[in-house]
């Protein structure tokens, strides 16, 4: 019933979807539900110290807007166009990765939730003829949701690969000769007992996930970090950076370092981008 109903939904124009997002979405979650306000508020107090309460509150809002801007165009991208979506969400650098896949077998991608992440599942569009598009997720404890978003995101071409089962995938792929690409979102926060990178990341000592680091290494695949910007509301500019070329002559954490590095630039260039509400910061190197 819900995925019917997002069907139905993604048939409306994007102009409708937005009207939908400033006028139900935005005051039912910032005003009425108050939807983790708090949390929003000491992310920011913590992340932008020498910013005032002015400033923050001005970025709070503008991130709110932006997970309302998420919702619907995530809704709007189920029945969009490979065509419009390339126009919507501009990539530089496919070439390179393109040429990076044929020569290794595959590349990784270490994303973030930051600028509309779903739409990140649309890469297919972009690869060249005969390569398989994995996407790592943590699968949803609500069955409903967790096949409303599945179907949401393979729509494209991508295929979904369980966290667990990723690396039986990988290997499955190799044995195959398929060639790969690997898109992880490594901004979760891990439980300290099981870190190994910790770094100072928006003023604050955090533990980042290294799952993207290892496989890298394990497989030879280069790494890039795609780096977001929003010119205007539905458009999205991806620069894919390189991390490395070679995992395997890289020093313990570089690469996941490395990564922390981009994202925390990325996110001070536009903040509201970031998914704020998220409980990040939870645990320290001392649990």
């Amino acid at each position: 019933m819900l995925l019917y109903c997002a069907s139905l939904l993604s048939r409306l124009p994007l102009s409708v979807h937005y009207w939908i997002a400033d006028r139900i979405l935005y005051p039912l979650i910032y005003y009425i539900v108050r939807y983790r306000r708090r949390m929003v508020e000491k992310n920011l107090r913590n992340a932008f110290p020498d910013k005032t309460d002015t400033e923050r509150r001005q970025i709070a809002r503008a991130f709110y807007h932006h997970l309302c801007n998420t919702f619907v165009e995530t809704i709007y991208g189920y029945r969009c166009s490979a065509e419009e979506m390339r126009q919507r969400v501009d990539i530089i650098g496919m070439d390179e990765v393109n040429r990076q896949v044929t020569d290794k077998g595959g590349v990784i991608f270490m994303l973030a939730h930051y600028g509309n992440w779903e739409w990140l599942a649309s890469v297919q569009a972009w690869l060249q003829p005969g390569v398989t598009e994995l996407n790592v997720y943590r699968q949803q404890k609500n069955q409903t949701i967790d096949r409303l978003m599945t179907e949401l995101r393979s729509k494209r071409g991508g295929k979904l690969v369980e966290k667990k089962q990723i690396l039986r995938e990988m290997i499955r792929c190799r044995a195959a000769k398929q060639p790969v690409t690997v898109g992880l979102i490594c901004d979760q926060k891990p439980r300290p007992e099981v870190t190994r990178t910790w770094t100072t990341f928006l003023q604050q000592e955090t533990g980042f996930l290294d799952g993207g680091e290892m496989l890298a290494k394990k497989f030879g695949y280069p790494v890039y970090y795609p780096y977001i910007t929003c010119s205007k509301r539905g458009y999205y500019h991806i620069a894919l950076q390189v991390i490395t070329l070679e995992p395997q002559n890289t020093s313990e954490s570089a690469i996941t370092t490395a990564y922390a590095r981009a994202l925390e630039q990325n996110i001070i260039e536009q903040p509201e981008l970031w998914l704020w509400s998220h409980n990040r910061f939870k645990w320290k190197r001392n649990g």
